[in-house]
């Protein structure tokens, strides 16, 4: 864990109790890959035969980004195998919905539990794109390959549950220095960047309530190498419940970003 401010040593061990493993993603340069492999943009893993996602309107989303499970280090009870993939639409809110973000209309988590490696069995084109406008966070006629490791981490401020092991007035005891020390801490314990599991970096608030909890399925940060934005550097995040997860069901899942 990186250096605390002065004020938070005190607590380290406080904090300490709240580690968890997570995968972290690192994005490589942008290319070719195969269709099953891990990436964010380009042709996606699709049997043929496969309806691409689209709207109830009929309209096709966007592919957003696949992750392959076989590929990922061991992290229970994330799938040991299968293929994980992300579409979103181009519209104001790239797909999300305030109202209810578990409906999957405007965007789209599919699971291919046994995928195959036999690219004569797999759709080797996808729908015409449409111009976006700029209506969406990434390029998708950009495919950029992800690679993965394991990890651990800190509960930063920005996850529902550091205020559950900690308060919701923690950061009152320090009376005038309150919001230097919150801004300091969030400085240095920021739980920001692409990856699955773990503690969800927002800019805005975490949109899981504390009487639902929801597990961070993935989370894909902005990044200036793949000229990716949420709105103003924000983040996106899919969220699932533990059992949902466990079945793997993904019928259910949050999906929500924020920008500054």
């Amino acid at each position: 864990m990186k250096q605390l401010p002065a004020a938070m040593e005190p607590f380290r061990e406080k904090l300490l109790e709240t580690t968890l493993p997570f995968i972290r993603i690192q994005a490589g340069p942008q290319g070719q890959s195969p269709l099953w492999a891990s990436k964010v943009g380009g042709q996606p893993y699709m049997p043929k035969g496969a309806a691409w996602p689209a709207t109830p309107e009929g309209q096709p989303l966007f592919f957003l980004a696949q992750i392959n499970f076989a590929d990922v280090p061991a992290l229970p009870p994330f799938p040991e195998k299968g293929i994980l993939q992300f579409f979103i639409n181009d519209d104001d809110l790239y797909g999300m919905d305030f109202d209810d973000g578990e409906v999957q209309d405007t965007f789209r988590v599919v699971f291919h539990p046994d995928p195959v490696q036999d690219k004569n069995a797999l759709q080797t084109s996808m729908p015409p794109l449409r111009d976006y406008d700029e209506m969406l966070p990434h390029h998708p006629d950009e495919s950029y390959p992800l690679r993965f490791e394991r990890a651990e981490e800190v509960a930063g401020m920005t996850d529902y549950r550091f205020h559950q092991h900690f308060g919701t007035d923690f950061f009152q005891q320090f009376g005038e220095q309150e919001w230097q020390i919150m801004d300091d801490f969030g400085k240095a314990v920021r739980p920001q960047g692409h990856k699955i599991g773990g503690y969800a970096y927002s800019t805005q608030d975490d949109p899981r309530r504390p009487e639902d909890p929801m597990l961070l399925l993935f989370q894909l940060d902005s990044d200036e190498d793949m000229d990716l934005m949420w709105g103003d550097m924000g983040v996106g995040h899919f969220f699932i419940r533990e059992k949902d997860l466990m079945a793997k069901d993904f019928s259910r899942v949050l999906y929500d970003w924020d920008g500054l």
